[in-house]
């Protein structure tokens, strides 16, 4: 089945140097991908000369402007219809493409892809949802990190939902266990509203397990952890920082003299294993669950090798039609809250 993935190739801290070489990566190695990169042709072309190599599965988008990473997002999307982020969602709102990438502006992201593609039926507002690796050798689903700040209770059961979905249809898992991320696992701790979502949860069809805390995330207990955007956010960005830490502190203790450099080679194996298993890279790409079609927020800091694998995880929800199983299946789930 052929995949057809609309890049924003200007995106990003890096623009074109991270995308165009992640598009020609994913392109060698799917022969049923087939990408538009949209941006400006000129940086484009200087990074890949030769994309008429690719024929039909590479086309180029022209898009004369570009949403900047601190821009207002009311600003990219009023003043800016012809962004290459604001084209590569239209092309998935003109049934062009099956799926969207970006590393560009979180906010204008989201508030664009609202604004074009519009949030399914049931559903308030759109979240942002990522997998993280477990100690179990799993993925915990954890959403929102960073679109809604400030949340209900019905806000929180329908982050639930849709993690739910995604869960069971793209990864699938019969009964996904669903937590909701708080300051302490006994029923009396947290605010109002999670508290409200508990009570909504438990009395769902969903697989409901409690209360998570942060420690929990990593521990493979559950396979979807609702949360609002602020908490998701600063959960999301420790993690990462605690990560580089942790690495930072690996090689220094292994470059502090000549012993440790000796004992450095021999435990190389051993690290590289590791450095596989949890580099964030591996978990790029962030969901964007609750519109009617598919966007895939990369990290901003992104190489190639990370927003490769945004493509990929993007490729992956086109081809289940994401936004259909999710239309599908929250239609009966919701209606029961």
């Amino acid at each position: 089945m052929k995949i057809t993935v609309a890049v924003d190739a200007m995106g990003g801290d890096h623009g074109p140097a991270v995308t165009v070489p992640a598009v020609i990566d994913c392109l060698s190695r799917y022969p049923e991908l087939a990408v538009v990169l949209v941006g400006d042709l000129p940086a484009i072309h200087a990074v890949e000369p030769h994309s008429e190599r690719f024929g039909e599965r590479l086309t180029l988008q022209a898009a004369s402007q570009t949403v900047g990473m601190n821009e207002p997002p009311s600003s990219a999307l009023r003043g800016k219809r012809d962004s290459s982020m604001r084209v590569s969602i239209d092309l998935v709102r003109d049934g062009r493409a099956n799926a969207c990438v970006s590393a560009g502006n979180t906010g204008a992201l989201m508030a664009i892809a609202r604004f074009v593609l519009k949030t399914l039926d049931g559903i308030d507002r759109p979240a942002i949802c990522t997998a993280l690796p477990t100690r179990s050798g799993s993925v915990t689903r954890v959403l929102d990190l960073g679109a809604n700040v400030d949340c209900t209770a019905e806000d929180l059961y329908q982050f639930a939902v849709m993690g739910t979905v995604l869960a069971q249809e793209v990864a699938g898992i019969a009964h996904p266990r669903v937590a909701l991320l708080n300051v302490g696992e006994e029923e009396i701790k947290g605010n109002d509203e999670v508290k409200r979502a508990a009570t909504l949860l438990s009395a769902s069809a969903l697989n409901y397990i409690g209360f998570a805390e942060g420690n929990d995330i990593f521990d493979g207990r559950a396979d979807v952890i609702a949360c609002d955007g602020f908490v998701g956010n600063v959960a999301l960005k420790a993690t990462e920082g605690v990560a580089r830490m942790i690495g930072h502190y690996t090689r220094e203790a292994f470059q502090a003299n000549w012993r440790t450099r000796i004992a450095g080679l021999f435990a190389a194996p051993v690290l590289r294993s590791l450095r596989q298993r949890i580099d964030p890279r591996r978990y790029n790409g962030a969901s964007l669950l609750g519109l009617r079609g598919v966007v895939l927020k990369s990290h901003g800091g992104a190489d190639a090798f990370a927003f490769a694998r945004a493509i990929e995880e993007a490729m992956a929800e086109g081809r289940e039609r994401v936004p259909e199983r999710i239309a599908h299946a929250v239609s009966s789930l919701l209606g029961e809250a």
